[in-house]
């Protein structure tokens, strides 16, 4: 059971003795982040002063000075990385440093703040909203800058912490929507609300020591997805509706990674095996594509649906970024509910030329290949989205590398690399 620091006096009733009541502030920041814009800001945007009515991130601590809690002794000293992730509009990154955390721009590449602490804690969980001053940090393990069971709620406009959520135990994983926290721990998924940090839902799951969860993004329609209660099962609630609680079947073996599109209506899944991706319908459960991206067991460390649910970007520890072409019927969900026939989903990607033996070889003949593909270093750890520009993927390192890459869509093969930073040496 979480316990609560809240932002308004509503009293939780296991709330922990020691919390306290830290800011009232929350409520209008979330008003006014109803009002903006989700497509990518422009650089004069990205640059506002703090006192701009709009809620875009303020460029207070320059890339060149560092924070204004940092000093220079801490600056010479690189900081370890301990956390990469993508807004929600992918417009945008985080990091988590054993020091503080970062803010950067993806088009055009740029750092835009950071946060170094007196105390050099770590940080070992970044989850933007949108590009809006409010962020949540988790504590990173080796010298955490706050206690592995809190989320902190973080206004930089005050370069200080406004809200507080506490657990029992280690926190694996925190969700933001414009309008819900979701909060993830190995056996327990809590939905709050996010004005008040109210306690709307809590979920149980299958040991989820990945912090593994996916909500949707789009305005009136919220989906969740998580681990449900057996191996390879994924449990689909439907907020905006009376349907809830959906659980799909998705592999025989253990759930390794999964992702939603942004309205919520597709789900990418992956085991453990890694050697097959699966797309399903999240309203009936039905599996509409199926697509391998290899042989090999191997580990995969992120899927991520383009905004148009047109093409899947799948990476591993294998050391190669894929991108796969989703059927044109996906985009058609609203209307057609259906399952595709078994037929279709054995067809190959076109062009393939084992596709007219799909009925007398073995599956792995008949299945879906990449269109594209981008090799990078075997056995490192990457996060992989689609550029705002088009046919472009952005790929982002733990090694601190960041690649923008352009594929082609009709012939396929490997990526063109456009673009390269190691986003921890700045220059």
């Amino acid at each position: 059971m979480a316990t609560l620091s809240s932002l308004s006096s509503t009293a939780f009733t296991n709330s922990n003795p020691n919390s306290k009541f830290l800011s009232p502030m929350l409520q209008p920041y979330l008003e006014q982040q109803q009002q903006q814009i989700d497509p990518p800001e422009t650089d004069e945007e990205d640059d506002r002063s703090p006192h701009s009515n709009k809620p875009i991130m303020p460029n207070m601590s320059p890339s060149t000075d560092g924070s204004p809690n940092s000093n220079s002794s801490m600056d010479r000293s690189p900081a370890a990385l301990l956390h990469v992730s993508f807004n929600q509009d992918y417009g945008c990154f985080a990091t988590g440093t054993s020091r503080g955390f970062r803010i950067y721009n993806c088009d055009p590449f740029r750092e835009i703040f950071r946060r170094d602490f007196d105390n050099a804690g770590g940080i070992g969980s970044v989850e933007m909203l949108f590009r809006c001053n409010i962020l949540a940090l988790v504590g990173g393990k080796d010298n955490p800058q706050y206690p592995l069971n809190k989320v902190m709620i973080w206004d930089d406009h005050q370069s200080r912490c406004i809200g507080e959520l506490s657990f029992r135990s280690e926190v694996r994983g925190v969700r933001l929507r414009r309008d819900r926290i979701v909060v993830v721990l190995e056996h327990k998924i809590f939905v709050y609300n996010f004005a008040d940090l109210k306690l709307l839902h809590q979920i149980e799951t299958i040991a989820n020591p990945k912090g593994l969860c996916a909500v949707s993004q789009a305005s009136g329609s919220f989906v969740l997805v998580c681990p449900g209660l057996q191996k390879g099962q994924l449990r689909v609630e439907h907020y905006a509706s009376e349907r809830t609680s959906k659980f799909i079947q998705a592999h025989d073996s253990r759930i390794a990674c999964f992702t939603l599109s942004q309205d919520g209506q597709l789900l990418a899944t992956a085991s453990t095996k890694g050697t097959l991706v699966r797309i399903f319908n999240t309203h009936d459960g039905t599996l509409l594509q199926e697509v391998r991206r290899g042989a090999d067991r191997a580990e995969i460390y992120c899927l991520s649906f383009s905004s148009s649910a047109q093409w899947l970007a799948v990476s591993s520890d294998k050391g190669t970024v894929h991108v796969f072409s989703l059927k044109s019927t996906l985009g058609n969900l609203r209307s057609e509910n259906s399952s595709p026939p078994e037929s279709d989903l054995a067809r190959t990607t076109s062009g393939s030329s084992l596709s007219f033996m799909k009925g007398v070889l073995p599956k792995y003949f008949s299945s879906e290949w990449s269109v594209a593909q981008f090799r990078l270093l075997e056995l490192s750890q990457y996060v992989v989205s689609f550029g705002h520009q088009k046919n472009t993927v952005v790929i982002l390192g733990l090694d601190g590398s960041f690649y923008r890459c352009k594929f082609d869509p009709v012939t396929g093969g490997e990526m063109t690399q456009l673009e390269y930073h190691n986003f921890l040496k700045p220059g």
